[in-house]
């Protein structure tokens, strides 16, 4: 948009304050005729478009450059760099294969990425475009339909039942008119609005002669002055709040960054140390034996890299982000799903989110006793009830009937239902609840075929209730006025009670009964209506208007919810168990709050919550002060976004991973600045779907824990697969080392460098071809196929992984460091028995002593994926669970088959055939690496059983 609206303007005008003729003067907008064609133009070329400052757009190759933006990755370019300069200084024989592999994981780790955040972005586009609004204004005295985006300031907008606001507008012209601000202020029930000016500043929520963008008319009509358009409204205020809130890394990328920089570090140290100690010990001189030994360094420092771990990094996130989007999540960023896996709070809004938007009637209070409603939301399924079974005709059930019926004739919601099979309304939410709670009763037939309305008297702040005339067809076209409200305000309109089908005179003892029932659902956080009646005399309905709202007849009081989603209770109860603490931010009042929060497990019955005033009293006392409340609190009620944005910092302040829920305008900063934030997709709003990094196309809390499981289904494949790899390649890079500087004691000093002569020349107990072989038919097919392993069943009874707690812990690295040494040892030890001279005498060539030491090699890293797949757990639990990790270790063993057997592959890669005794002892040395592991598990199961383990053994 044009940045010429992007300034908060300080306009006389704007002030909620002013009279509505001043207010017209100021902005020059007739109050018959609107802006001009020409005048509108002209403000729209002053002001520009009515539309939120948007990020220039990306293009792609901007993005394919950002997936490029990975420590690891900048590790592996460095890899290949090296290796190609090697290359080109040992005089460019064959194809530099170590560079080119490199080059090719690097592509495909980009073109991963590029191409399922470009899914995410298309989902994210036709979601936004499901959502563009228009608007209607008087221009030229014409009544047009315009594009919000169109809107300038001053322009006369008109405002009717179900119009989305489009912009920042002061009213001029309020019948019955009531907006739904829950996306805006977090308020669950309609707004009453009203044309009169203010007495003195309000805050947002409370400014009833303004109308804001992004909310919506749930009923009546009016008219506005637009008054603050694009970067100037209320949603622009909260946009500016996104600006300025930076994205913070997820702990996957931070602990890539850090592994990137373990990995860096052990290459440059390994290859320093593997060729000082060569230089120093065997007395190197010759020109071409110290490049031969420079050029090995750097082989090693390559292989300590494993170059396919981000490609398959990519790829295992990727895996989730699909099985994400075929439970209704869409993850924008890849590494997004990790950080859900890590999440220890789900902070979220209330309405919309663990409430259905639905007002649900559950209870029913009239003079013959308490009724319950049963169902929720709009679909007209259950009963009223006494005592649990359904209410029968009698005095209640009259009374019920009038209670219901009257209701519904005093408003002007419609309940139909929906192509789809179910049902919807049209009006306010909280008229539409009677409708559906009478459907429930059975009374709406009768009632429909009864009365025609005659009149209606609007429905004001200042009344606090409405009246319709109607006429009573039973009974000789008698007109009846029927009045909904506060049932403080009927109360005091009242002269009798309806008891059955009588009625009596009202007394003192009887309003106090009232009150207290009223007082009774109030402390339930019910809202609470009350309806009441009477027949108007002969003549008297002539002239419809409050006059006429006197000497009624109080029927009873109806409690309503905003039910909650009955997905959300089992949600809570699973997070709950996988350690999670889910809180509620919310700007509703706190009783409902509560209310809502302890029917869903959020809370306990004795617990309290906070408000946005109370967390004001405490930002002031300072940072611990404030911190240790929000700790300690889960319900926070009455705020403002600014205080959704303080607790998520303050949590994350105190370690905690937060994914915040919302989808309101108002949640947008709290979203941008959680871990992750996770928007609404049906009816969340714009700006909301743009903060987040996960969109629920559902809008299903439970959703978040299915999420939050796959998430933790890859953190923990992650790990596998890391614990894999990086164990295996120490194991390779150990083999090399130990093997040059301990070659006198396994007697690897018969021939030379190349193998070609005689002599007590330095050998290498692998060939350069075999350790790429390795890599090749050992890294990605087995750690793809540990990415897919099925989740573990104890995955949500698991307590989070804490902010700050590596992926790669002390734990971790002593099991690869253990594994690495074993397989090292075991390699080594297989030479040896073949050689003659050594520790163990053998009597077979280099050749064949090598084949087999690289058959224990890749024969260790094959055992070593099944103990890969835990920590703590046997390798033997659940051991045929994963039948890709069969299939690739299958691949892999009959591969390996060829290359010793094969004579054409015996000659590229130095091999030798095995008999079958040979191989028995190959296998026997290599399930070494997985007796080792056994025994370490055992050990660190019987320290935990002890109570002594420490919290990252509790990680898989």
């Amino acid at each position: 948009m044009s940045n010429k609206a992007a300034t908060k303007r300080d306009v006389p005008w704007h002030s909620t304050m002013a009279d509505i003729g001043q207010l017209k003067a100021d902005c020059k907008t007739d109050p018959a005729l609107g802006l001009t064609a020409a005048e509108a133009a002209r403000r729209l070329a002053r002001d520009g478009a009515n539309e939120l400052r948007a990020l220039p757009a990306v293009p792609p190759w901007r993005h394919a450059l950002t997936e490029l933006q990975d420590p690891l990755l900048y590790l592996l370019l460095v890899a290949a760099a090296v290796a190609l300069a090697a290359w080109a200084f040992d005089g460019r024989h064959g194809w530099p294969m170590d560079s080119i592999v490199i080059a090719v994981v690097v592509v495909i780790n980009a073109a991963l990425g590029w191409v399922q955040e470009a899914k995410a972005r298309s989902a994210v586009a036709a979601l936004a475009r499901m959502t563009r609004a228009s608007s209607r204004v008087v221009r030229d005295g014409l009544l047009l339909g315009i594009p919000s985006a169109a809107l300038v300031l001053g322009d006369l907008l008109v405002l009717g039942e179900g119009d989305a606001v489009g912009a920042d507008a002061r009213l001029t012209e309020a019948s019955d008119l009531l907006l739904l601000e829950a996306s805006l202020t977090g308020e669950s029930e309609p707004v009453p609005k009203d044309a009169a000016a203010l007495n003195a500043t309000a805050a947002l929520g409370d400014r009833l002669n303004m109308v804001y963008r992004g909310t919506s008319v749930a009923q009546g009509h009016g008219r506005a002055v637009v008054t603050a358009i694009g970067m100037q409204s209320e949603v622009g205020a909260i946009a500016t709040m996104l600006d300025e809130t930076a994205d913070k890394p997820t702990p996957l990328q931070v602990e890539v960054a850090h592994i990137g920089r373990v990995m860096g570090l052990a290459a440059v140290v390994v290859a320093v140390a593997v060729v000082s100690t060569i230089l120093i010990t065997e007395h190197v001189r010759a020109a071409a034996d110290v490049v031969s030994v420079l050029l090995l360094g750097v082989s090693l420092a390559v292989a300590v890299v494993p170059e396919g771990l981000p490609a398959i990094l990519s790829v295992v996130l990727a895996l989730g982000v699909q099985r994400m989007v075929r439970r209704h999540a869409i993850v924008k960023n890849l590494t997004s799903v990790e950080t859900l896996g890590s999440a220890s709070i789900i902070a979220t809004d209330k309405t919309g989110t663990l409430t259905r938007g639905e007002m649900t009637i559950v209870r029913i209070v009239t003079a013959s006793g308490i009724s319950d409603v049963t169902g929720v939301g709009y679909a007209p399924v259950g009963q009223v009830q006494l005592a649990g079974a359904a209410l029968q005709p009698g005095a209640q059930y009259a009374e019920n009937v009038a209670v219901l019926s009257g209701g519904s004739l005093a408003g002007n919601a419609v309940l139909r239902k929906a192509e789809g099979g179910g049902w919807k309304i049209d009006g306010d939410p909280t008229e539409a609840a009677f409708l559906v709670a009478e459907h429930k009763l059975g009374g709406t037939a009768r009632r429909i075929k009864r009365f025609t309305r005659i009149g209606e008297i609007p429905f004001t702040s200042a009344r606090g209730m409405m009246s319709t005339i109607e006429s009573d067809h039973d009974h000789g076209e008698r007109l009846v006025l029927i009045a909904k409200g506060a049932p403080g305000v009927l109360l005091a309109r009242c002269t009798q009670l309806r008891i059955g089908s009588a009625t009596v005179n009202l007394d003192d003892t009887m309003r106090q009964r009232i009150a207290a029932d009223v007082t009774t659902l109030a402390d339930a956080a019910l809202r609470t209506l009350a309806v009441a009646y009477r027949q108007l005399d002969a003549g008297e309905g002539v002239e419809v208007g409050p006059q006429l709202e006197q000497r009624l007849i109080y029927v009873g009081t109806v409690g309503i919810i905003d039910p909650p989603r009955p997905e959300v209770a089992v949600a809570v109860q699973q997070a709950h168990a996988a350690g999670i603490r889910v809180i509620m931010i919310t700007g509703d009042h706190p009783s409902t709050a509560l209310r809502v929060a302890k029917d869903l497990g959020i809370v306990t019955a004795d617990s309290k919550a906070l408000t946005g005033t109370e967390l004001d009293v405490l930002a002031a006392l300072g940072e611990p002060a404030f911190g240790e409340a929000v700790r300690q609190t889960s319900v926070f009620a009455r705020v403002a976004p600014r205080h959704k944005l303080q607790i998520v910092r303050a949590l994350q302040d105190s370690g905690e991973v937060v994914a915040m829920t919302g989808d309101g305008v108002n949640d947008a900063p709290a979203l941008k600045a959680a871990d992750i934030g996770i928007a609404m997709g049906i009816t969340g709003t714009e700006v909301t779907r743009q903060a987040a990094r996960m969109i629920l196309a559902n809008d299903n809390f439970g959703t978040i824990v299915d999420a939050v499981r796959e998430g933790r289904g890859v953190v923990d494949n992650i790990r596998k697969f890391l614990r894999y790899l990086l164990s295996s390649n120490l194991g390779e890079v150990l083999t090399v080392f130990l093997g040059v500087m301990g070659a006198g004691i396994i007697g690897l000093k018969s021939g030379s460098l190349d193998a070609g002569s005689a002599g007590n020349d330095l050998v290498l107990p692998l060939l350069a071809t075999q350790i790429l072989w390795i890599n090749l038919i050992t890294d990605a097919g087995p750690a793809l196929a540990m990415g897919v392993d099925p989740i573990a069943e104890d995955m949500m009874v698991r307590r989070p992984r804490q902010r700050g707690v590596r992926m790669i812990d002390a734990q971790m690295w002593a099991g690869i460091a253990g594994i690495g040494i074993v397989m090292a040892v075991v390699t080594l030890l297989t030479i040896d028995m073949f050689l003659p001279g050594g520790l163990v005498e053998g009597h077979e060539d280099l050749s064949r002593a090598r084949t087999a030491g690289f058959n224990v090699l890749v024969l260790s890293q094959l055992f070593n994926c099944f103990n890969a797949r835990s920590e703590t757990r046997s390798a033997f639990h659940d051991l045929f669970a994963n039948r890709w990790l069969w299939a690739t270790v299958a691949l892999s063993v009959m591969l390996q088959v060829g290359v010793v057997h094969l004579e054409f592959l015996n000659r590229a890669f130095g091999t030798k055939p095995l008999s079958l005794a040979q191989w028995g002892v190959c296998i026997l040395m290599a399930s070494g690496v997985l007796w080792f592991s056994e025994l370490r598990k055992w050990a660190l199961r019987a320290w935990a059983r002890g109570g002594r383990s420490a919290p990252a053994a509790k990680i898989e």
